[in-house]
């Protein structure tokens, strides 16, 4: 397998867990808006938490892509 199939492969399973990341933060989000009246304190705040993370999370990962995808530029 060439360098450039093995970074093609990197980038694509890199972005599956980017579009895992992405719904979660979605779905976490739509939650604390539905629930914000009826939730907890606990659980609101767990879940800003969450949807924070997650989001950091994801651009760290774009990031991440980004750069493998510039690296292909060597290539």
């Amino acid at each position: 397998m060439s360098d450039l199939d093995i970074a093609k492969e990197k980038i694509a399973y890199l972005k599956i867990w980017l579009g895992i990341l992405l719904v979660t933060d979605i779905s976490t989000f739509g939650w604390l808006v539905s629930n914000v009246d009826s939730a907890t304190t606990l659980l609101l705040w767990a879940a800003v938490i969450v949807v924070v993370a997650l989001s950091i999370g994801i651009l760290l990962l774009h990031r991440r892509i980004d750069r493998h995808i510039q690296s292909l530029k060597e290539l």
